[in-house]
């Protein structure tokens, strides 16, 4: 059997597995392991006595990937970025900004719903969470919401959908994980994350006022705030700011000249700006110790599932199964664009059944290369390019493309996690109303993703000034 026929192989085993319910961590190393095994006792000709050298020479090369890959400084920011959102949520931040965008823009059509968007929209620049976005504010946002008159499954709809917004809006852990697999800069996709992500919450609270507007007695307004109460509230959601402001002096200086640091650097001091805000806001030791406990529980949980997919990833790579696709991709008598939008439909069916960080992992080293191929290769202008951009321009985009699906897949049954979460932190939501009330936000991603993939523009132009 041919290396390529033992990646199908494998892949479709890999695939067998996590459907089975298997965690993708684990089935991503056992295949990929196996894979190894296959491969390297093929090349002796299936002989016996050479398996335990086909065992061993796996284990090696195998076992090379979890410090060789996990050592590197951009993955640090993936607990930086996490833990900012929990020590946030002690800081008071999330509670402040609620009461700040409820009274700004609670008096328009589905007010609340729409001050519920754009709160978590203003979360999600401090946090790198979209699990914890979504938990955080069914405590806060979804009682005000029944409060007022809204129907409960699409309150809980609007703080799932909602929470999808941490995965763009940078920090995101997501993008830095994206980056991390594709080896491009952290920094540009970073920033390329910020006008896609304001943009989505643009078109969900959009979609809000559309249906306040339609439906009678959907989403009544709330007004009788007064312009001192308006100004008042702005204070307390000041810092989220300053956190914004580091993070980005720190990949990209607007004044001039070169950035003030690192990515990694900005989100080390972002953390320790919220620290400080959480202490004056009296945060005490336990509540500390809980963030502490609850950064490392997620963030292990990333990089255990890192650990095993690159292991599989290292076996694709002796399959040469990313090649042969890409050579695939490219012969067929297709538009370009056609084939991008058929990749990221398949990105959406993909994703009812596979959690977003797992799916990308184990899709993007085969997927990422052929989309590369279809623009004209990694190194191509964008005068010889078939999508009209340079390579890294390509692979931003792209990355900010598939972000998108990740969010999207947060919400899609049978396994959207932020539905769950919301569902899990409100006793009278069972699952199912929370997927019946995110409903109307497919609508709102799909049209967010068209235009994303229509005008390439509204992702690359803010990395393009870096």
């Amino acid at each position: 059997m041919e290396s390529i026929e033992i990646g199908l192989v494998v892949s479709a085993g890999l695939l067998v597995m996590v459907v089975l319910g298997m965690r993708v961590a684990f089935a991503a190393g056992l295949a990929g392991l196996t894979g190894l095994i296959w491969i390297f006792w093929a090349k002796k000709g299936y002989d016996p006595a050479q398996f335990m050298w086909a065992l061993e020479v796996a284990v090696k090369t195998g076992g090379q990937v979890p410090h060789s890959k996990v050592a590197s400084q951009a993955l640090s920011l993936i607990p930086t970025f996490i833990l900012i959102g929990y020590l946030a949520y002690y800081a008071g931040l999330t509670k402040a900004l609620f009461t700040a965008a409820k009274r700004w823009i609670a008096w328009v059509p589905g007010g609340m719903a729409v001050a519920t968007v754009f709160a978590t929209a203003g979360f999600a620049a401090v946090s790198g969470a979209s699990i914890a976005t979504s938990a955080v504010f069914a405590r806060i946002a979804i009682p005000e919401m029944l409060e007022v008159g809204y129907n409960k499954r699409f309150a809980a709809g609007v703080v799932a959908a909602g929470g999808t917004l941490a995965s763009l809006i940078p920090p995101s852990a997501i993008l830095v994980i994206y980056a991390i697999i594709v080896e491009q800069d952290v920094g540009k996709l970073l920033l390329a994350g910020f006008i896609p992500g304001v943009f989505s919450a643009i078109v969900y609270a959009l979609l809000i006022i559309g249906m306040a507007m339609t439906i009678k007695g959907f989403g009544p307004s709330v007004g009788g705030f007064t312009w001192k109460e308006r100004f008042a509230a702005l204070p307390p959601a000041a810092p989220i700011l300053i956190v914004v402001l580091t993070i980005v002096l720190f990949v990209y200086n607007p004044f001039g000249g070169e950035a003030w640091g690192t990515p990694t650097e900005g989100g080390a001091i972002g953390a320790f700006v919220v620290f400080l805000m959480a202490l004056y806001n009296g945060m005490r030791w336990g509540e500390f110790k809980g963030a502490l406990l609850e950064t490392a529980k997620l963030a292990v949980m990333i990089f255990t599932i890192i650990w095993g997919v690159l292991i599989y990833v290292r076996f694709l790579g002796f399959a040469d199964l990313p090649g042969a696709f890409s050579d695939w991709l490219t012969s067929l008598e297709m538009s370009p664009m056609l084939i991008l939008v058929c990749i990221l439909l398949a990105y959406a069916v993909l994703g009812m059944f596979m959690d977003a960080i797992g799916m990308m992992l184990l899709t993007l080293p085969v997927v990422y290369p052929a989309v590369m191929a279809l623009n004209g290769g990694e190194m191509v202008s964008a005068a010889d390019s078939t999508f009209g951009m340079s390579g890294p321009m390509c692979a931003i985009w792209f990355g900010i493309l598939v972000v998108k699906m990740a969010e999207f897949c947060l919400i899609t049954p049978p396994i959207g996690l932020n539905c769950f979460v919301v569902a899990g932190v409100r006793d009278d939501l069972s699952v199912q109303d929370v997927f019946r009330g995110v409903t109307p936000f497919f609508v709102a991603d799909g049209i967010t993703i068209a235009l994303l993939v229509a005008f390439p523009s509204i992702v690359l132009w803010l990395p393009s000034l870096a």
